[in-house]
């Protein structure tokens, strides 16, 4: 994966790539290793076209690149796909397609929470939700904060390390909202 730098704003391509959960999770299956369309449709449990209509809209926004076609098992050329690690500098920023800014957030939460139900009950877990009352500065502080975090982290990523998945998520709450 390429390592994070400055954040970039979303573009419109970028949004309607990104917009349903099986983008996320074909991206997370593709960070580590390449893997096919039958491949990823099988691992995921939709119909291989459905699967290629998602992959093609992430090649086509950069999100994954083709590795030359190889032969499968049963002789068939294939193409295999790798996640190029540009959602790290992703900044969904809600000035832009709101409606478009808001898919994109909903599709990383399903994807995330499909991952958690893919995992093993024993599996190490740590979660924590907070709501804060913090003003501008703070609030554009702790973001930068945890952004620099998970780049640190990004960085110390190794081959053999264990997968982890990690969402952070800050949202600006409704006074009359509860917790």
């Amino acid at each position: 994966m390429d390592k994070p730098t400055q954040r970039q704003p979303t573009t419109p391509e970028d949004l309607r790539a990104l917009t349903h959960p099986l983008s996320w999770r074909i991206l997370r299956l593709c960070l580590d290793e390449a893997w096919t369309n039958q491949q990823l449709a099988e691992r995921l449990g939709v119909a291989p076209a459905t699967l290629l209509r998602r992959v093609r809209a992430l090649n086509d926004a950069g999100f994954l690149i083709s590795e030359p076609p190889r032969q499968g098992a049963q002789g068939a050329w294939e193409r295999p796909y790798r996640a190029t690690g540009h959602t790290w500098r992703l900044e969904i920023n809600p000035q832009g397609d709101r409606y478009l800014s808001a898919g994109v957030e909903r599709a990383i939460i399903e994807a995330h929470v499909a991952e958690i139900q893919e995992t093993d009950p024993l599996a190490q877990q740590h979660t924590r939700r907070a709501v804060l009352r913090l003003d501008e500065r703070a609030r554009a502080e702790l973001d930068a904060r945890a952004d620099a975090l998970l780049d640190e982290f990004a960085a110390r990523a190794t081959p053999d390390g264990h997968p982890v998945a990690i969402l952070w998520s800050t949202v600006d709450r409704q006074e009359d909202q509860n917790i």
